[in-house]
């Protein structure tokens, strides 16, 4: 039994180590910071040139241009050559020349020599292979080709968190999902792919229809096409003809409200939208106003939406609850995993996680 113990509190505690969240800015003497676990932590004293941030770590461009990581347990040298890099929440894609590289959870692996274009995504990697021509794919520990192109490579412009959607030569739509790839249709024009974090959804033009595609499924939602459509992480939110707004998940419909809304959003687990000049999200499956107005600026990601409040400053909602971050003007604001980070007019710093507000 001790064994069993001893095994389930490692367990629990890599899983801890991999979903610590990591907060970086830079504070009012330009020294590189990051708020975690109820603490912040200097990582840099002198100025960096840049840096890019997921929900597990950020990779900067230190003063003398080297490529650094922290992932919330230590600062990792990934290489003092010029780089072009892109970062998602898991992920680091960096290319060297025409040498594409990754970063994932502590391991560093050679993708390609022979890279061009590429493109980072939650759980993804999806880059053009020129030496044989080939659209290729990254995915858990795996790299698959997607297609061989005759012809000029291109990267999907539809690319979701973790599906893709690409086109082979002749004209087949075909999806990305879970390793595996199925077939769409065939047809010569553009279509409008919405892409989410596991699940799309597109008007078909082979059937007149709207449908959605989730756990390698293809199904009709509505039997005519839909006015504007976006998929979020397991759900659907679709404007019908009548300018109804739907919530599609798991074969069961919502109507979020029969008025004509001002605006709706949908990113990760959250759908916003205005109506009747109030501010609006769903949570588990209950409508939850946000706010009396309609805020002019936003931004949402995971499970959190981060506002102008009605005083000029910044409030936000995680999981529904919620909370007045400050009330003073002018203040910028981002969400990094569920953390709202806020940087004041004196490049001060406030952190809401967890519920609690902390101050730099």
């Amino acid at each position: 039994m001790r064994g069993s113990l001893s095994f389930i509190f490692l367990l629990l505690g890599v899983f801890s180590m991999w979903s610590q969240t990591v907060v970086p800015f830079r504070d009012f003497n330009n020294f590189f910071l990051t708020y975690e676990n109820g603490a912040f932590k200097t990582l840099e004293i002198q100025p960096v040139k840049d840096y890019k941030a997921g929900d597990e770590f950020v990779a900067y461009i230190d003063t003398r241009g080297n490529l650094r990581l922290y992932d919330g347990r230590q600062r990792k040298d990934i290489t003092n050559l010029n780089v072009e890099y892109q970062v998602s929440d898991h992920l680091l894609g960096y290319m060297i020349g025409p040498t594409l590289n990754m970063w994932e959870r502590g391991r560093l692996q050679t993708l390609t020599y022979y890279a061009r274009n590429f493109a980072v995504k939650d759980s993804l990697i999806v880059y053009e292979d020129t030496r044989f021509n080939t659209l290729n794919i990254y995915w858990h520990k795996n790299t698959l080709p997607l297609a061989t192109i005759i012809g000029e490579l291109s990267i999907p412009t539809t690319i979701g968190e973790n599906i893709v959607v690409f086109k082979d030569n002749g004209n087949l739509y075909k999806v990305f999902y879970e390793g595996l790839i199925y077939e769409i249709f065939s047809w010569s024009g553009a279509v409008d792919f919405q892409l989410g974090t596991d699940i799309l959804c597109f008007n078909d033009p082979t059937t007149r229809t709207f449908v959605a595609f989730e756990n390698g499924q293809f199904t009709d939602v509505e039997s005519q096409f839909m006015r504007k459509y976006k998929a979020g992480r397991g759900f659907v939110v679709y404007e019908d003809l009548n300018s109804n707004l739907w919530y599609y998940r798991k074969g069961e419909k919502i109507l979020l409200t029969n008025f004509i809304s001002s605006f709706w959003d949908v990113k990760d687990d959250v759908v916003v939208w205005g109506e009747n000049n109030y501010l609006f999200t769903l949570v588990d499956g209950v409508k939850i106003q946000i706010a009396n107005f309609i805020p002019s600026e936003w931004e949402i990601k995971n499970n959190t939406v981060a506002y102008r409040n009605i005083m000029g400053g910044v409030s936000a909602v995680v999981n529904g609850i919620n909370t007045e971050i400050t009330k003073l003007q002018d203040s910028e604001f981002t969400i990094l995993g569920n953390a709202v980070l806020v940087k004041l007019f004196n490049n001060s710093h406030l952190v809401l996680s967890e519920g609690k507000i902390y101050a730099n």
